[in-house]
């Protein structure tokens, strides 16, 4: 099972979370990234609805797929402070 790694760290003069190569807005203290960052790992894990998604590649072929709204990932909180 995958899992998500949502990391709290310094950002412009601020605080953020970071999840893979992507940044969170920028928050004024420590507590409110971390926050943040709780919130989104948890709504994260929250089962939705199924759905047909259609997407294109990085070869730019289209695709389609069944993507089932139970199939949710392992989320954790990575707080470097």
């Amino acid at each position: 099972m995958v899992t998500v790694r949502y990391e709290v760290v310094e950002h412009d003069g601020g605080w953020a979370y970071k999840v893979g190569d992507a940044l969170s807005e920028t928050f004024r203290t420590h507590d409110a990234a971390l926050k943040a960052a709780t919130s989104a790992a948890a709504r994260q894990t929250l089962a939705g609805t199924t759905d047909g998604i259609v997407y294109q590649d990085k070869d730019g072929a289209w695709h389609e797929e069944l993507a089932d709204g139970k199939d949710r990932p392992l989320t954790r909180v990575i707080d470097q402070k």
